[in-house]
């Protein structure tokens, strides 16, 4: 068994420890100390020697040493920054954040000889750290608990039922759960869970959602880093009754499609700055208690096209994937133009973004550089295109976001007009990147995903 205690200094990490692993009867590993016995120094003066930088390179030498270790493990702050130590300390182990207020963790951390990570004055640096490790936190975390009002002890006990499997939910929470897991087909994530109480839930929540790739990629990827999650599909015409399952379920992460991306907002505690500016969410962090709206779907859209900044842009669709691509495209200081059946659609979304917008039939002769098409034509079993080639001239690029099927009839139909084409499915690798990382904190490359989707 391996116990992993993440969060920020003054949270508890190293009492609550102790206090487990001589509960359970496990070693216990303290990262600190442990960096301290390698560098043969104290922490402080490993700073002062040879710099934060130097500290980092023997934490990252400290936590790969334990990716296979048996025991209880606390780690420094800052440990979890580094998707790297994030991907050896989940591996095979149970990850539990522990949480203070910023002036608790203040009042604990008061005359340590720790050196400061900013110039800024103790309570300012904790708050500002806090904001900065935020996602690291919530992603690298498989359970978060909140340790301002509650005794190591009290803290331990928490730890000790989660592991058994003692997870509270009262018999009224159960029954309602089992009901709605029957009503969504999903009998035998219910039987999962009872054989496993210790699995972890994610899933992709839409309608309909059963074309969606992500729970044979990410189903590969938390066998790849050792975690004990499975990931599934929530396929129900109303988001709110998915959020609700969500709630009942040990879920930590879900990835919203159409047609929710927007809907889903009024029912989470905290929307990323990204997901705010766009107007929909794609992806939700669960910790907590709380819900977490992020969107990755705008970086889907602008890591394919970083090489083409500038230029004249058009968007087809007025949607929440149509707004997550304006924004991308914005932040690569293009010239957009929004083009959708529901003229008045368009001009809404422009008006967001200060774009020109117009109906689908002003696209002929347009003297785009790039085209993005956001609406769900063409996605199987609709097999339609927006455009034929006669629209296009060569020298554009046609990123078509559908990505089932993997070629589209508009991209066929843009490679026999000479453009350069970019499929859907570039879009879903790397915003699933991102998704990943803000789930389980832990980075893959591009490359492994796609070679996860062949």
């Amino acid at each position: 068994m391996k116990v992993v205690l993440i969060g920020f200094r003054g949270t508890g990490k190293t009492t609550v420890g102790r206090i487990l692993a001589n509960r359970l009867g496990l070693p216990f590993y303290d990262t600190d100390a442990l960096i301290e016995q390698r560098a043969g120094m104290p922490i402080p003066e490993i700073f002062r020697r040879a710099g934060e930088a130097h500290f980092r390179a023997l934490e990252r030498e400290v936590i790969a040493s334990l990716r296979t270790a048996e025991g209880v493990i606390a780690t420094g702050g800052g440990a979890v920054c580094d998707p790297a130590n994030v991907a050896d300390l989940r591996w095979h182990g149970r990850v539990f954040l522990l949480t203070a207020a910023p002036e608790i963790c203040h009042e604990r951390i008061a005359g340590s000889d720790r050196p400061g990570l900013t110039d800024l004055s103790p309570a300012e640096e904790i708050r500002t750290l806090l904001a900065r490790r935020k996602d690291a936190y919530l992603g690298a975390a498989d359970t978060c608990i909140d340790t301002g009002r509650r005794t190591p002890a009290e803290v331990a006990d928490i730890i000790c039922r989660e592991i058994r499997g003692e997870t509270g939910i009262s018999p009224d929470d159960a029954r309602e759960r089992a009901a709605l897991l029957e009503r969504f087909g999903l009998s035998t994530l219910g039987e999962m869970l009872d054989r496993d109480p210790g699995l972890s839930v994610c899933g992709i929540g839409g309608n309909p959602c059963a074309h969606s790739k992500s729970p044979l990629l990410y189903n590969r990827l938390f066998e790849r880093f050792g975690m004990n999650y499975h990931y599934t599909r929530f396929e129900w015409p109303d988001v709110g009754t998915i959020v609700r399952l969500a709630h009942l379920l040990p879920l930590k992460g879900l990835s919203v499609t159409i047609p929710f991306k927007s809907d889903v907002m009024r029912y989470l505690d905290e929307v990323s700055e990204h997901a705010a500016a766009i107007g929909a969410v794609n992806t939700v962090v669960r910790c907590g208690g709380r819900l977490y709206g992020h969107t990755t779907d705008w970086l889907g859209v602008r890591a394919p096209l970083v090489h083409r900044r500038g230029g004249r842009a058009v968007v087809l669709g007025a949607g929440g994937a149509a707004a997550a691509a304006v924004y991308a495209l914005k932040t690569l200081d293009m010239d957009v133009t929004v083009l959708a059946r529901r003229a008045a659609a368009a001009q809404r979304l422009a008006g967001r973004f200060g774009c020109r917008w117009g109906g689908l039939d002003e696209f002929k002769g347009s003297d785009a550089d790039v085209v993005v098409h956001a609406t769900p034509v063409g996605m199987e079993p609709d097999t339609r295109s927006l455009l034929a080639a006669c629209d296009l001239r060569a020298g554009m690029t046609i990123f078509d976001l559908v990505y089932t099927p993997p070629e589209t009839a508009l991209i066929r139909a843009a490679r026999e007009a000479g453009c350069e084409t970019i499929p859907g499915t570039e879009m879903f690798v790397h915003q699933a990147v991102e998704q990943f990382r803000l789930i389980t904190g832990i980075a893959v490359a591009p490359e492994v995903v796609r070679e996860m989707l062949a």
